[in-house]
Formats: C-alpha cells, structure tokens, sequence
C-alpha cells in the first residue's frame, strides 16, 4: 500500500506557548481521543518530553487490543514536535505536530504520513475501515479543541 497524507489545521485563540504546552503534555492524548478507542497511555505520567521520549499506549480498535509504542522523534519548542510509531498497527505513522503564532492566534497543524501493513489487503482494510475511523478521530479531536480553547475560524 501507498503512504498516504492526512492533514488537519486549526486556528487557537491562544498564544503559541499555551497551545504547545497543552499539546506536548502526553497525558493530554488521553483528553483528545475519542473514548470509543479505549485510550490509555502505559508508561508512567508525567512523561518529560524530549527527542528520543519512548511512550506506549494501549488500545481497543473495534474491540481489537492494540500496543502502540511511539518516540518523539523531533523536539522543537514552541513550534513543532513529530512522533513516529516505534512498533503498533501501522507499517508507517509520521505524525508532526506544528503551530504558527498568528498574532494573538495559533495555528495547530497536524501532518501525518501512514501506511498499512499486508499490501493489497491493508489497502482493502484501508478503504472500508481505517480512513474513515481515522476521520471520525480527527473530527472529535478538532470538536475537543474547539471546546478546550476559544477558537478562531476553521
């Protein structure tokens, strides 16, 4: 299968440094995923993030356990951080993390470059399922945000 692109923006009506810091706290995943996923990070909180933070996380992917191990593979505050899967359900997974100051506002990018595992088969699994859960991710993460911060346009 081909790697795909996944890209999300969204303006906060917050400075960069209040936006990077509720972003880059680990413990913050657990707020921005959707509880249908059954999200629970492993390694012990707080994490101190850094190039090289290893975090695990375990869970449910339509009633499928998954382990998920990430690193933080780039660490620049208060700008951009990437993390990328060490081992979990993707052949790939690339996820950076950037925020622009915008005068007062800030804008959250995120850039994530995926690819399923087993070929032709990933890609069939892609289609029907994953796309759209990723989707469905990705819209409650910008609803949670949206109640999280004041935000500003889409």
């Amino acid at each position: 299968m081909k790697t795909v692109k996944l890209v999300r923006e969204q303006v906060i009506d917050q400075p960069v440094e209040t936006v990077f810091a509720f972003f880059s706290s680990a413990q913050n995943l657990q707020v921005l995923t959707p509880k249908w996923l059954n999200f629970e990070i492993l390694t012990p909180l707080p994490i101190e993030m850094h190039v090289g933070t290893i975090i695990q996380y375990a869970l449910r992917v339509r009633g499928v356990p998954v382990q998920w191990t990430s690193a933080i593979s780039t660490w620049q505050p208060p700008f951009e951080f990437v993390d990328v899967q060490l081992s979990g359900p993707y052949a790939l997974w690339h996820h950076r993390h950037s925020f622009e100051p915008r005068g007062n506002s800030t804008v959250v990018r995120d850039e994530i470059h995926y690819r399923m595992p087993f070929g032709w088969l990933g890609s069939l699994v892609h289609a029907a399922i994953v796309k759209r859960d990723l989707e469905k991710i990705f819209a409650h993460r910008f609803e949670v945000i949206a109640q999280q911060f004041v935000t500003a346009g889409p």
